[in-house]
């Protein structure tokens, strides 16, 4: 297809026509031109496709497919090829049902527990969101069906989503909240980036020229059309201008008259329209070029694929005294509704409509278990039913052992609204308890998309985090309890043992303009790993049915230049007597430096499969990115030389072995020194010792006839803590009145000569 041909024979309402949608779900057609419309549909974890075209918050009925785990799940694998494969279902199943794209995946950082949506997101960390979103857009995208990653940027929070200004200092930006994007677009290159509605330190992200072009097109090389969400346009024209191609949904005509107007009257150039354009109808031939006619997609077979990814995602927090797996000749009380009816998939508009549902009730009918089931709690209300307790602890008396799936109702998160506490119901809180009384061995299987509080922590022998599993998590959830399956899912988040652990606390959700982001770059475990605050489990924790030993863990060198690349090796073994599936991690901690640096940051992970007894040698490689951290003052990366760690472990707490290496800089930097330069910065430089000490003499009042060594005045540490915050102007006010501008300007550039 000639873009170029094609746009110069359309008019300018046919152009401007082309830039939003037609309904809530497709484009516009453009019939003397032969474009067509396409489609695309919600779902970051199946498809959604609805048949009502104005339906986007999920009142509607979708057609049925498969619910696979959500985001908070399957990040929970720190696995690429089973994202991947989850990708290619989901791409085959939009072919089928002819969905040019899927509106996902969603990257945004878990800033706060609170946020309602954060079981669409992957993580608090960056790194893995960014990998893992990279594996599930090129399996999609292998089917020839388009991802749409989302929000871009800065959506950490339901309250004001659509006008609410994020504020974040560039550093952040860079390191935390964009970094979840830019490994994925660089490397997996999704067809379209979906902008987030809210603000970005006072500008809407649909009119942000910064991000939208000169970051994501730019620098990044993102080729692809930009949309809107859904509603997030705040002034088409400007939103067009800064790079913002398609508009969803459409605007009754109403935007695309601005655009021509705004052509018309020169504000906007026509070429920047063209651009836009351009792009659009790259993406509709992309699709329409291989689209695919009668396809055929297996419900059953993805069915059970949902629940491969579960086994793959489930994290084992707690197995005291090896409570878990369960013995298939126990009795067993199973108490909890969501044993019956699992609470599998958030609410809003990554809502599907289900094919079928297993629960653990469903996958442990007819295995021959002698289990006592008891409902225990109402779904529809907090408080206590006493008779339900009652009934659920004498199943549990009569029992070896008492199971309770407990979680989090639909109510408490969903899109549009933010939780308000971390807390579990009341009433599964007090049916834990009261278990507890009568029964020693207690496991809790939990469904939430987010954090909980978990008040009983101490006293349960097994807790098994599901998150948000999928239609078939209750196949997922009997293989592990029975020990079918060995557990291998990792916390993806750090679980705080109460909500005001956590970093973002005193500044969540913000006021009615704005939510400050005053934590920084310590989010999540770099905030509570360098405060040394204890968690009720860290990032990266995750049991395992087996035992795993690390050794042998080597660098390629032990001294590189900032430049260079890293090749880092671990060997790590199977030393129980069961298969299983270990997730290596690799964290690097920096050395004190100008700015303030989290204690470790991850910097490399990998799930590595092994049989009993074996031995893999796991092998990363670093390029300088993972020893830098974003100058914002050169407005890019920087690697500061000195000694760095590198760590391998289990979690961001459960360090096995470390290796320190050394890194020099590749080159000087252009140190400037101005009026405001304190001494202390100086006094660092050895270089600097005798041109600085008749300024040192001058301010300390010091006769410049005495006999003290510059040496010594440096190496003294009462005058270094005295001058160490002092700028060179206290000269003129403060010390001996040898000192003017004019000279000290003198000395100065004396001082700059030297470094």
């Amino acid at each position: 297809m000639d873009y170029k041909k094609i746009i110069s024979a359309m008019t300018l309402e046919e152009k401007a026509s082309l830039c939003s949608g037609r309904d809530f779900w497709r484009t516009k057609a453009v019939k003397s031109q032969k474009i067509p419309e396409i489609m695309v549909s919600d779902g970051p974890h199946g498809l959604r496709k609805c048949q009502n075209s104005e339906d986007h918050t999920g009142n509607f009925e979708s057609v049925k497919a498969v619910c696979f785990p959500a985001a908070c799940a399957t990040a929970a694998s720190f696995d690429r090829s089973l994202l991947t494969k989850m990708g290619k279902a989901i791409g085959t199943e939009c072919q089928a049902e002819g969905v040019a794209t899927i509106l996902g995946p969603a990257v945004n950082i878990k800033r706060s527990p609170l946020c309602g949506r954060n079981f669409e997101y992957f993580s608090e960390d960056p790194l893995l969101a960014t990998e893992l979103s990279g594996a599930f857009i090129k399996g999609v995208q292998s089917r020839n069906v388009g991802t749409s990653i989302k929000h871009f940027a800065a959506n950490n929070q339901e309250t004001r989503r659509l006008t609410i200004s994020a504020e974040a200092d560039e550093r952040t930006l860079r390191e935390i909240y964009l970094a979840a994007f830019e490994g994925a677009v660089k490397n997996a290159k999704p067809w379209t980036v979906m902008c987030s509605y809210n603000r970005i330190n006072g500008l809407h992200a649909s009119e942000n020229k910064t991000y939208l072009t000169d970051i994501l097109r730019s620098e990044w090389g993102f080729d692809g059309v930009v949309m809107s969400d859904w509603g997030a346009v705040n002034d088409r024209v400007k939103g067009l201008a800064a790079g913002l191609d398609l508009e969803m949904p459409g605007s009754y005509g109403i935007n695309d008259r601005e655009i021509i107007e705004a052509v018309r009257s020169g504000s906007l150039s026509e070429k920047t329209l063209d651009h836009a354009v351009e792009r659009i109808l790259a993406w509709i031939d992309k699709y329409e070029s291989k689209k695919q006619k009668d396809v055929k997609w297996d419900k059953e077979g993805d069915h059970e694929l949902a629940g491969k990814i579960e086994e793959e995602s489930a994290i084992l927090l707690k197995n005291e005294g090896a409570v878990l797996p369960l013995d298939r000749n126990d009795t067993i009380a199973i108490i909890g509704k969501f044993a019956k009816s699992p609470r599998y998939q958030g609410g809003g508009s990554s809502h599907i409509n289900s094919s079928k549902v297993t629960s653990f009730m469903d996958a442990a009918k007819g295995k021959g278990h002698e289990l006592l089931y008891a409902d225990g709690y109402e779904l529809d209300r907090e408080e206590p039913d006493r008779t339900l307790i009652t009934k659920a602890v004498n199943a549990a008396k009569k029992s070896d052992v008492a199971v309770v799936f407990a979680g989090l109702p639909d109510i408490f998160e969903s899109e549009g609204y933010d939780r308000s506490h971390m807390k579990l119901p009341e009433n599964q809180n007090t049916l834990i308890e009261e278990i507890l009384k009568v029964q020693p061995n207690v496991v809790v299987v939990l469904h939430n998309g987010s954090a909980v509080e978990m008040p009983w922590v101490k006293e349960v022998k097994g807790i098994f985090e599901m998150y948000l599993g999928g239609q078939n998590v209750g196949t997922a959830e009997y293989n592990l309890l029975f020990g079918k399956a060995n557990p291998s899912g990792r916390l993806p988040e750090t679980l705080p043992v109460k909500l005001s652990d956590n970093p973002s606390y005193l500044n969540f959700p913000g006021d009615r303009e704005r939510v400050r982001y005053a934590e920084g770059v310590f989010v999540g475990y770099r905030y509570y790993d360098t405060k040394e605050m204890e968690v009720l489990f860290p990032f990266g924790h995750g049991l395992s049915y087996t035992t795993y030993k690390y050794s042998n863990l080597k660098v390629s060198k032990r001294k590189i230049k900032s430049t260079d690349n890293l090749t880092v090796s671990v060997d790590v073994t199977n030393i129980g007597r069961m298969a299983g599936k270990e997730v290596v991690q690799i964290y690097v901690s920096p050395p004190a430096g100008k700015v303030p640096r989290p204690v470790h940051e991850l910097r490399g992970f990998e799930k590595v499969s092994l049989r009993a007894g074996e031995t893999k040698t796991v092998t990363f490689e670093f390029t300088s990115r993972a020893f830098a951290y974003w100058d914002t003052e050169k407005h890019d990366w920087r690697v500061d030389p000195g000694e760095y760690v590198i760590e391998a472990g289990s979690s961001s707490r459960d360090i096995k072995y470390t290796k320190k290496i050394t890194i020099d800089a590749a080159a000087k930097d252009a140190y400037i020194i101005t009026e405001n330069t304190c001494f202390g910065d100086l006094m660092e430089k050895p270089e600097l010792e005798e041109a600085l000490k008749p300024l040192i003499c001058s301010y300390l009042h010091i006769d410049k006839k005495e006999k003290r060594k510059a040496g010594d005045l440096v190496n003294d540490k009462m005058t270094r803590e005295l001058l160490r915050y002092s700028p060179l102007r206290g000269v003129i006010s403060l010390g001996d009145g040898l000192y003017d501008h004019e000279k000290l300007a003198r000395a100065i550039k004396e001082l700059q000569s030297k470094v």
